[in-house]
């Protein structure tokens, strides 16, 4: 028994900041960060992937000295990683994504027929995961995440990066809790707003759905209300990407455990401001740190 299971590909990131000639290369992907998040908070974490035949051997060491099960990461050594290009604006507010290799699909073979985990978190970044898997996953946890990222996402021969509407919502309603950015979630559901779309979702059946905002921090709805959780502030800002991640890993983290939604956003808010502080998924933060960001949000913004 996991507690988190995080689904989907690992990625090599190319990260271009505009203060650097040259790009940074990372272990990327929504899983990473999502289950190295969780694992900041002890929980007992997995990542269900496929990677190629280049995944380095460093990188599966690491996350293996951090305390991440890689027992249901497979690798295929005639394919390739997936692999991300992701060039920054000189504020960091924008960036333009490009897709250079993509690993093969996770299938439904692909998922054990023993396992179980208290939250499957689906974190696709290039619609790795269909409707089939979704179903088959959905009979191995307690509560099923989603952050439908990667399946909105359309991709051009150059690897230009475009959006595009779910294909099939009915993957919604396998869903307990829903994760995604407010584009997304607009791109998603169709509607035109913040409201209209949680509305959309939650009239799937989904019962928490989190709307990440960046530095207006996020909004989330549990059972018809919509609660804004401030952003915490970072003490630099260095790099954006897995932000939205960190704070899906911390939110679950805290959740599994049978934390109020507030409190497990405010450890989420934590985790993301930690995670802007460096380069990439090493930059989390200790369990003490994220914790006094989070109670200090909670008892200022949050308890009030």
């Amino acid at each position: 028994m996991f507690d988190i299971v995080s689904v989907g590909h690992f990625s090599i990131d190319s990260i271009f900041l505009p203060t650097r000639r040259t790009p940074f290369t990372v272990l990327g992907g929504s899983v990473a960060y999502v289950s190295l998040a969780s694992r900041r908070l002890d929980a007992h974490t997995a990542v269900l992937s496929k990677v190629g035949g280049d995944f380095p051997e460093a990188y599966r060491w690491w996350l293996g000295q951090e305390g991440v099960d890689l027992s249901l990461v497979s690798k295929d050594e005639k394919a390739q990683t997936t692999r991300f290009d992701l060039e920054y604006s000189s504020d960091l507010s924008t960036r333009i994504l490009r897709l250079k290799t993509r690993a093969p699909m996770i299938t439904a073979d692909d998922v054990p027929g023993s396992f179980r985990a208290k939250a499957i978190h689906i974190a696709t970044i290039a619609g790795e995961v269909s409707y089939e898997v979704a179903e088959k996953l959905r009979s191995h946890a307690e509560i099923l995440s989603l952050d439908p990222q990667g399946l909105v996402r359309s991709f051009e021969e150059n690897g230009s990066v475009t959006e595009h509407t779910l294909a099939d919502k009915r993957i919604l309603e396998f869903v307990d809790i829903y994760k995604s950015s407010l584009n997304e979630i607009k791109v998603v559901t169709g509607m035109p707003d913040l409201s209209s779309a949680i509305n959309a979702v939650r009239d799937r059946g989904v019962k928490i759905i989190i709307v990440t905002l960046g530095a207006d921090g996020a909004a989330v709805s549990i059972e018809g209300a919509i609660h804004n959780v401030p952003a915490c502030k970072p003490q630099k800002f260095v790099d954006p990407t897995g932000a939205g991640d960190a704070f899906m890993g911390g939110f679950l983290g805290e959740y599994v455990r049978g934390e109020d939604c507030s409190w497990c956003s405010c450890v989420g808010s934590a985790q993301a401001s930690i995670v802007i502080e460096g380069i990439g998924p090493t930059s989390l933060g200790d369990k003490e740190e994220i914790y006094r960001r989070a109670k200090e949000l909670y008892e200022k913004e949050i308890k009030q």
